[in-house]
C-alpha cells in the first residue's frame, strides 16, 4: 500500500499547487505523510457529512475540490463546524487533500468533466493558460454540440444530466434560439463574460450568476444566452473524473487503492418554491 506522501506526490503531478490562484488554499490539510492509504473518497465539499461518510466507509483519505479553510483560521476548536471536521478526521486517521483552482485550470480539469457530463465536444479552453504550449489548460472550455438544438432543449439536457439540486436550472434567453457553440465553466463564472463574448458562443453554462452581470450581458447588441446551474452540480462531475485519474495511477504503480465518489448532495440549498405571479403584476383585478 502507498504512503500518503506518495499519493500526494501523484496528486500534485495531476494538479500542481503552483498553478493555484494566489488567494487559494490547496494541498494537504491534515494527515500523516507516513500513513498507509487503502481507500480514498472524493467529494466537492469538506463538510461534516463527508467526514462522517469517510468514517463509515473506512477511508484513509478524502480529496475535495473546495478548501476547508479558504480564508485561514486561528482555531480548530471542535465547537466550530470546521474544527469538528478536523477533529473527526484526525481521530479516525483520515487525511484531507484539496485541489481547487489548480484543478480548475488542469487538463483534464473541472470544466472538462462538466463538458463530458453534458456530452459536449471540447474545442479548447475559454481562458487559455499562457504557460501551456499545447493550449489545453486554462479556465472554462469552449464546446460544440454534434447537432444544433434549441436553448430550451439544451437547458433540459443540463437538467437531466447534471446532479439534481433544489435550484435546478435557470435560463436567460429566447427558449427557441438555436444553440451550437457552448462555453462552460464549473463553479462561479460571471467574471468570464468578456471572454465568453469574445469566443462567439451561443450560450454560456456556469453557476452562481448574479443579477447585474446577467442583466448587462443580456443587454448587449448580441445578447448572450445563459444557463445557470447549482455550483455543486457543475463541479461534482470532476469527482468522478479525478477518481478515474487516481485509479489509473494506482493501477500503474500496483497500489491497489479503492476509490469512491460521494453521492451525498452537499449543495447548501434544500428546497425550491416556484414563483406565483401576484394579481397586481399579472394585470388581473385586485
Amino acid at each position: 500500500m502507498p504512503r500518503l506522501s506518495e499519493v500526494i506526490a501523484a496528486l500534485d503531478a495531476l494538479w500542481p499547487p503552483s498553478r493555484a490562484e494566489q488567494w487559494d488554499a490547496v494541498g494537504t490539510v491534515c494527515g500523516d505523510p507516513d500513513a498507509e492509504i487503502t481507500r480514498v473518497l472524493f467529494a466537492v465539499d469538506p463538510v461534516q457529512e463527508i467526514a462522517d461518510e469517510a468514517v463509515e466507509l473506512g477511508a484513509d483519505l478524502i480529496i475535495t475540490h473546495h478548501p476547508l479553510y479558504l480564508r485561514g483560521t486561528t482555531t480548530v476548536e471542535a465547537g466550530t463546524f470546521k474544527g469538528r471536521v478536523v477533529h473527526t478526521l484526525i481521530k479516525n486517521d483520515i487525511a484531507l487533500h484539496v485541489a481547487h483552482t489548480n484543478a480548475d485550470t488542469a487538463s483534464p480539469g473541472v470544466s472538462d468533466a462538466l463538458a463530458g457530463a453534458l456530452d459536449l465536444r471540447i474545442t479548447g479552453p475559454l481562458v487559455p493558460d499562457p504557460s501551456d504550449p499545447e493550449g489545453r489548460r486554462g479556465l472554462g472550455r469552449i464546446c460544440e454540440l454534434d447537432h444544433p438544438e434549441t436553448l430550451r432543449e439544451f437547458a433540459a439536457r443540463a437538467a437531466a444530466w447534471l446532479p439534481p439540486t433544489a435550484q435546478g436550472i435557470r435560463v436567460a434567453g429566447d427558449p427557441d434560439m438555436p444553440v451550437r457553440r457552448v462555453a462552460v465553466s464549473g463553479g462561479s463564472g460571471d467574471s468570464l463574460f468578456e471572454q465568453v463574448r469574445a469566443a462567439g458562443v451561443d450560450v454560456f453554462l456556469t453557476a452562481d450568476l448574479r443579477h447585474h452581470p446577467v442583466s448587462e450581458a443580456r443587454e448587449q447588441s448580441r445578447p448572450l444566452a445563459l444557463v445557470d446551474a447549482a455550483h455543486w452540480a457543475t463541479e461534482w462531475p470532476w469527482c468522478e473524473q479525478a477518481a478515474a485519474q487516481l485509479d489509473a495511477i494506482s493501477e500503474r504503480h500496483g497500489w491497489g487503492l479503492r476509490t469512491h465518489v460521494s453521492r451525498t448532495t452537499t449543495d447548501p440549498w434544500t428546497a425550491h418554491a416556484p414563483s406565483v405571479t401576484p394579481p397586481s403584476i399579472s394585470g388581473a383585478p385586485n
